[in-house]
This record gives structure tokens, sequence and C-alpha cells, in this order.
């Protein structure tokens, strides 16, 4: 989806993360946060992440790096949703995650109710030690999508999606 000016105000975001985090969250530990990624932010990771893309390939192909520098140039709000893991906590981390996981979804759905398009993205850059740093994440944790939010500037085209019929078994005793 191709995303463009104008993005979400103040006041909008605001509206649209509070109903982001309206999420199952076993043990009310809120085990995710939010970054903003706005303005010449977006073209600053850019260009580090082509540095670092070339550090992690130095044979990568000029293409793929000049990607990677214009991933969050695109539209004019990224949000990452930032999953804060308790390790050893009675909550398991995997549920701690999936509410992050949660919470991506539910701020896809805020947006397009707001009237934008929005997009989940992760890529490499999501999983990167590197990217983490400096984005300043803390020990345990991570990434789990990078929101792209916008004004669409064309229909999302539909994909074919599964037979919710040919996923459904019966569980019997």
């Amino acid at each position: 989806m191709q995303l463009g000016e104008p993005g979400p105000d103040e006041a909008t975001l605001l509206r649209m993360l509070a109903s982001a985090v309206r999420v199952p969250d076993h043990g009310k530990l809120v085990p995710f946060r939010f970054l903003r990624i706005a303005g010449n932010a977006r073209h600053a990771l850019g260009a580090f992440l082509a540095e670092r893309a070339v550090q992690r390939d130095p044979d990568a192909p000029p293409h793929a790096v000049e990607k990677d520098r214009q991933r969050f140039s695109h539209a004019p709000l990224v949000v990452a949703v930032v999953a804060r893991l308790q390790a050893g906590h009675k909550v398991p981390e995997q549920e701690q995650l999936l509410s992050a996981g949660c919470v991506c979804f539910a701020l896809l759905q805020a947006a397009q109710a707001c009237g934008f398009g929005a997009q989940w993205l992760t890529a490499w850059m999501a999983y990167d030690a590197e990217v983490a740093r400096v984005l300043g994440l803390d020990a345990g944790e991570k990434v789990v999508g990078f929101i792209h939010i916008g004004t669409p500037l064309q229909d999302a085209p539909e994909r074919e999606r599964p037979d919710p019929a040919s996923l459904l078994t019966d569980w019997t005793p």
C-alpha cells in the first residue's frame, strides 16, 4: 500500500493509540510501548539502515541498499510497536508477545477507522540487534511491527484469503 501526506495529527494519533492498547493483557503487564518515527527521523533511520545493510552484506546490490534507505520515507508516520517482555514472570513470554502483536493489529484497525491507510511491516531491521540499539531498545525489548500510517495514494489490492471452512475442525472427546 502506498501512503502519503497527510498523516494523523497528534490528537488523532493519541486516539488511535488509546484504541490500540485495548487488547488482551494477562496480568496487566502492558508488555508493549510505542516509538514514533516521523519527520526527518524517518530519513535518518533510513540512512542508518542503508549503512547497516552494507555492514550485514558487503555485496548487497545498490538497489537493495537504496530500498532500505527509503523504507521509512514514504509514509508520513511510522509507529514502532515494541514488545517489553518480562522473563520469568508468571505470565508466559509468549502471552506477552501475543499481546504486543494484538496492539499492532488494533493500531492498523484504529488508523483505518480514522480514515488513514496503515501497513504492518517488519523485515530484517525488526530483528537486528544494531537497529534495536540505535532505536534505544532495552534488554528484553523487541520490535514486533513497524506500523506505517498515512493517506492511501491508491486502493490496496485485495489478495486471496484462505477458506475458513477448510481451517475449521471439530474436537471431539
